[in-house]
């Protein structure tokens, strides 16, 4: 019995401050927290945002090799006006909730690099046709919501475009389509199995 006084003693003591812990305890509790807090979340979105760079996408051997060369041939490369799209403006989605949602999903593509099935030019070229497939439906399944970070039927001078493109824009806005249902291989080659009369 008197084994167990000292240990009754120092968990009533701890009980009791607990209950009433002193002032400067709970302050520096709450400051410690909200510190560790900012540094936490201010690391978190230093390391998305880090992983939304040119450099960082373009690290996968089989993407510097193919899309990436595609890419600087094409008008979202460079320009008349000097504006660049890199791969997370067209890839990635600016508000939070989807941006999280996407990077999960580009953790689960990076499978594709770890394991060797597209680490080849002739195996990236053989799966073109499937990846792309199924960015396409990505895509129109947010209404190409990338595509509209920059363009938007809304900001387009109709007047200013060619016959052909004022004509097919202002169709495509009547029946609803988006732009990845017109603009498929716009910055990267399509597959050679690709048929646009398909569709």
């Amino acid at each position: 019995m008197a084994d167990n006084q000292p240990e009754r003693s120092r968990l009533r003591r701890l009980l009791a401050f607990l209950k009433r812990p002193p002032t400067w305890s709970l302050w520096s509790v709450s400051l410690v927290g909200v510190a560790v807090g900012i540094i936490l979340w201010g690391g978190f979105n230093t390391g998305m945002e880090a992983t939304n760079t040119m450099q960082f996408c373009i690290g996968c051997h089989e993407m510097r090799d193919n899309v990436y060369v595609e890419y600087q041939s094409t008008i979202h490369y460079q320009n008349r006006t000097g504006v660049r799209a890199i791969c997370s403006d067209c890839h990635v989605p600016k508000d939070w909730t989807h941006k999280i949602v996407r990077k999960i999903q580009a953790s689960q593509e990076l499978y594709g690099k770890v394991t060797g099935y597209i680490d080849t030019k002739e195996k990236f070229e053989a799966h073109r046709m499937a990846m792309a497939t199924k960015e396409w439906a990505r895509m129109k399944g947010s209404d190409s919501r990338e595509c509209r970070n920059c363009h938007s039927f809304t900001a387009m001078e109709v007047a200013k475009q060619r016959p052909r493109a004022r004509s097919n824009h202002a169709k495509a806005q009547q029946e609803g389509k988006t732009c990845i249902d017109c603009h498929k291989g716009i910055a990267h080659l399509l597959p050679k199995e690709y048929k646009e009369d398909e569709e």
